[in-house]
């Protein structure tokens, strides 16, 4: 029964889906630069070119992982109170 419990506490759950989103736009950011920088290389492009390009998409990125991390953190201290 306290796995069922567990399942069905929304805090659990949000703080779960969290990590999980987080952990996918990681990956996303990571493979979003490796394939950039991949393709410009084959196609002869400066990489102070691309990352010039590329630099506001990643900010975007960071900062959306960012209030995501203070979101988890602020729901962990709730769920710890």
């Amino acid at each position: 029964m306290s796995e069922f419990s567990e399942l069905s506490d929304p805090k659990q759950q949000s703080s779960e889906d969290l990590a999980e989103v987080i952990a996918e736009l990681e990956q996303y950011r990571e493979r979003l630069l490796s394939d950039t920088l991949e393709v410009a290389q084959r196609a002869k492009i400066m990489k102070s070119v691309v990352m010039t390009r590329l630099e506001p998409e990643l900010t975007k990125i960071d900062a959306t992982l960012q209030a995501l991390r203070n979101q988890q953190a602020a729901l962990s201290v709730s769920v710890n109170e």
